[in-house]
């Protein structure tokens, strides 16, 4: 029911009882003169007339009995609030660590334990996992990790929510395997950071190479002081000494 079929209904309910009101009134007035009434004439149409009221209060009586009720039986609607989410954050930093089992990503979120379980969401493959938590502080959250270093067992991983966290439950395939790194892309940058030595090649190459790799990328005290060792080892063999 509408505000405005309410109001209507509301003074419709309050007509009939000013209406009652009145009637009972002249009832009461009509009784009065009834009691007072000697001629015959006059009482016969004191008692129709009462009559006629009774009549009256009766039938306004039965209308206003069943609008009332109707009234106070309407319930206002639910107002709903409505769910009000922002923009998505992506999530960049977490934590992890392996057991036998597991590896186990911790990522940090103020009040996430407060949401709805079915707001807290994970997908799992073999090689990727992805978090989305929903309306959280009006804000959406989103962590993606694709090309894990190992295969994962989809079946046997999860999460847990605890207190300002949420973890994520990778299960090994291979139980017993140690992870370096938690994906590949991880593995490949380290690995690129690492000088390369080849073994066929002389040694000492090998060491330069090292020290040019330092060289090129210290910083300028770093440089002076690969230099200054250059020049004492040029001196050193000059000498006939033995390099370092």
């Amino acid at each position: 029911m509408t505000k405005r079929h309410n109001i209507k209904f509301y003074l419709i309910i309050t007509d009939l009882s000013f209406t009652l009101t009145q009637l009972q009134k002249d009832l009461e007035e009509v009784k009065v003169l009834l009691e007072k009434a000697t001629r015959k004439r006059v009482r016969d149409a004191l008692i129709a007339e009462k009559s006629k009221i009774e009549t009256e209060v009766k039938n306004k009586t039965q209308q206003k009995s069943p609008r009332k009720a109707e009234l106070d039986n309407e319930k206002p609607a639910a107002v709903v609030a409505p769910i009000t989410t922002g923009y998505t954050v992506k999530i960049s930093n977490y934590g992890w660590d392996q057991s036998d089992k597991f590896v186990k990503i911790y990522i940090t979120l103020t009040g996430v334990q407060q949401v709805p379980t079915e707001n807290v969401q994970v997908h799992f493959t073999e090689r990727s996992f992805d978090l989305l938590v929903k309306n959280l502080n009006g804000k959406n959250y989103s962590m993606i990790v694709n090309n894990l270093l190992k295969p994962i067992s989809v079946e046997g991983s999860s999460k847990k929510v605890k207190t300002d966290t949420v973890i994520i439950l990778c299960r090994k395939k291979a139980e017993n395997t140690r992870w370096d790194y938690l994906t590949q892309v991880e593995k490949a940058c380290k690995e690129k950071e690492k000088p390369s030595y080849d073994t066929e090649t002389d040694p000492s190459e090998g060491l330069m190479n090292v020290l040019k790799k330092i060289y090129e990328d210290g910083d300028d005290d770093m440089k002076r002081t690969i230099n200054k060792a250059w020049v004492q080892s040029r001196e050193k063999q000059a000498k006939g000494e033995t390099e370092f």
